[in-house]
């Protein structure tokens, strides 16, 4: 039987860390900011789903989390050398899953008149948490794509889409639970 590697290396220890490629860089640097912040979410999104009872969100959910993996791995490696590696890409395909789930949870809901505060059931409550801290996950990678260097193809649109799936899945989590919503003002 082979020797299990202990998870720790101690190769971070002077505050930097390997990138996919190999270099090292400092752990505040905005890229590893970034994949932690994608690590983040996933992890969110798991405690959504530790208090989800509904088969239609736990899906796209899980898909989800998978995608921030790809998302992950990219941002670990640099634009250049991405190719090399040959690593997962997020596709459109993944956008237009969250798009038509979009559309079949809202078409459930009663329409919106008002602006309405984050809350209701518990599980709500957490996917307005994934929504908001998406939406500062957006923010962030629209100023690395604009100063740093590109971001990968389709990851501000698939977070600016995922955002308004956490904002209906919230809703429709309310929506079945029976919990009214607080509008604003």
């Amino acid at each position: 039987m082979a020797e299990k590697s202990k998870l720790y290396t101690k190769r971070g220890d002077d505050g930097t860390t390997s990138l996919v490629s190999g270099n090292r860089v400092h752990k505040s640097d905005l890229r590893i900011d970034l994949y932690g912040d994608l690590d983040e979410l996933n992890s969110l999104i798991g405690f959504c789903l530790s208090s989800l009872s509904n088969k239609e969100v736990e899906s796209i959910l899980f898909q989800v989390q998978k995608d921030l993996f790809v998302m992950g791995s990219n941002m670990a490696c640099e634009e250049e050398e991405r190719s090399k590696f040959k690593l997962p890409q997020l596709q459109e395909e993944s956008i237009l899953l969250i798009e038509s789930m979009i559309d079949q949870l809202d078409e459930k809901l009663p329409a919106l008149t008002s602006f309405i505060l984050p809350g209701g059931s518990e599980t709500a409550s957490r996917l307005h948490l994934c929504r908001t801290y998406t939406r500062k996950l957006e923010r962030k990678l629209s100023n690395f794509d604009v100063n740093i260097e590109s971001a990968p193809d389709f990851y501000i649109k698939f977070l600016n889409r995922l955002s308004d799936f956490f904002f209906v899945a919230s809703r429709y989590v309310n929506f079945l639970d029976n919990m009214e919503e607080t509008k604003w003002p």
